[in-house]
């Protein structure tokens, strides 16, 4: 067998293992990168017997720096606005007064905000990833987006008042803290 026989092969293996911890997609990128370091520092390992375990070994550390990197990012954290769930405040006047103001604070605080971290919201609001926004804003730095979005959330919280969300009081918790009228 050649080495590019050996490598398909290879591939085929490592996508497979990669996609079962994962998506396609990564499992894809994973490979790529294995194949770029085997290219560049173990050119010289021809057998299959040392390519497998050696494959796999720089694959377990690729996905380990990809773990790593998603936790450090936030990305396991994030929450889909469609799962989250939407509270009834059609019948309690007190909750839509508070939510009105609550929206006015946050209309009033991002006009306080810099032109780069509206941008930011706005790209972000429209759906667009942070790769995207990398290139939008020109940058060659993805950190650079990720620092700037760290930056302008944590300035936001601030103008804020500290809080994103208020916790509306139920019809019970109201009488029971005396904050309900009677």
């Amino acid at each position: 067998m050649t080495r590019d026989q050996i490598m398909n092969h290879l591939r085929e293996r490592i996508v497979a293992f990669a996609t079962s911890r994962g998506s396609r997609e990564v499992a894809e990128d994973l490979a790529q990168d294995v194949f770029m370091v085997l290219h560049e520092k173990y050119s010289q390992v021809t057998e299959l017997t040392e390519l497998v375990p050696l494959s796999f070994q720089i694959l377990r550390f690729k996905m380990l720096d990809l773990h790593r990197k998603m936790l450090r990012r936030g990305e396991y954290d994030q929450e889909s606005i469609d799962e989250r769930p939407v509270a009834d405040c059609e019948g309690d006047p007190s909750i839509q007064v508070e939510q009105k103001e609550r929206v006015g604070q946050l209309i009033d605080a991002l006009h306080r905000l810099g032109e780069r971290c509206r941008e930011l919201f706005r790209l972000k609001l429209q759906g667009h990833t942070f790769p995207e926004i990398q290139q939008l804003f020109g940058e060659r730095s993805i950190n650079t987006i990720y620092t700037w979005d760290s930056r302008c959330r944590k300035q936001l919280l601030a103008l804020m008042g500290g809080r994103w969300e208020t916790i509306p009081l139920t019809g019970e918790a109201k009488k029971s803290t005396g904050k309900g009228v009677q």
